[in-house]
């Protein structure tokens, strides 16, 4: 397959990656070649993803980070020590491409994933020294934001790829973008955001979920299909930050 990436003047190269790309024997034919054998691992994580190319690799890099980070700021409001900071900057990060793995029957995609599993420990390391000025950063909810729409479409993907039907799609959507965050809030022993009335997170990324579950289902394509989701499901998370748009709460 023909890859898209853009090149060092603006232009773009062209970047094989072989449907083969998961066969060991091609990864010691090539073993200088690295970009190619993440954008390769890459694609087996997002299989359904026909159009892979380099910003959509740096995407999810900064979005294991960025996910990381806010796991770390997590256990540091509990005054956590490193280890619990490393735990929940994990959890955050990994939990829920971790969930809709084991759930899906795959291999969890951060095994053969070294670069993942330093990237979470990086953001861990650094909410653990930096907290405090990272609480008040606001664009970290912009680049979370961007993070959500590429982890929702992302898990999405992966479950339409392996040939499972539409509510499926959307459960592993959103359960990839949005489980991290309820599992470090289940292991810092408070009541998740996610169930509580604050602007809209996990609704963004079952919206761009749907997205891209629609168009994937009706043959659109997937670059359509996925640029469509992550557009979606930002612009919802965007609005909510911005209008402090939530849902309704129940009244008792």
């Amino acid at each position: 397959m023909r890859t898209p990436a853009s090149g060092p003047r603006g232009g773009s190269v062209i970047a094989r990656i072989p449907d083969s790309c998961g066969d060991p024997s091609w990864e010691e034919s090539r073993p200088d070649d690295n970009l190619q054998i993440r954008l390769g691992r890459l694609r087996r994580r997002y299989p359904a993803a026909m159009d892979l190319s380099l910003p959509l690799l740096l995407a999810d890099r900064v979005g294991v980070f960025v996910f990381a980070l806010s796991g770390g700021i997590a256990a540091a409001r509990k005054e956590m020590d490193l280890f619990g900071v490393l735990v929940l900057a994990f959890l955050t990060a990994v939990g829920g491409g971790t969930l809709r793995d084991l759930i899906l029957d795959v291999p969890v995609f951060w095994l053969d994933d070294t670069v993942s599993v330093g990237l979470c420990a990086a953001g861990g390391f650094v909410a653990f020294f930096l907290s405090k000025p990272l609480d008040a950063f606001r664009p970290l909810r912009w680049a979370d934001a961007a993070g959500l729409a590429l982890f929702s479409v992302a898990g999405a993907a992966k479950a339409a790829g392996l040939g499972h039907s539409f509510v499926i799609v959307l459960m592993m959507g959103t359960m990839t973008a949005s489980a991290g965050g309820l599992l470090r809030d289940v292991v810092a022993n408070r009541v998740p955001l996610l169930l509580l009335p604050t602007e809209l997170y996990a609704t963004a990324a079952l919206l761009g979920a749907g997205v891209y579950g629609v168009l994937h289902f009706s043959g659109a394509g997937e670059g359509p299909a996925f640029a469509a989701g992550m557009a979606a499901a930002f612009a919802l998370r965007a609005a909510a930050i911005v209008f402090k748009w939530s849902l309704p709460k129940a009244k008792g």
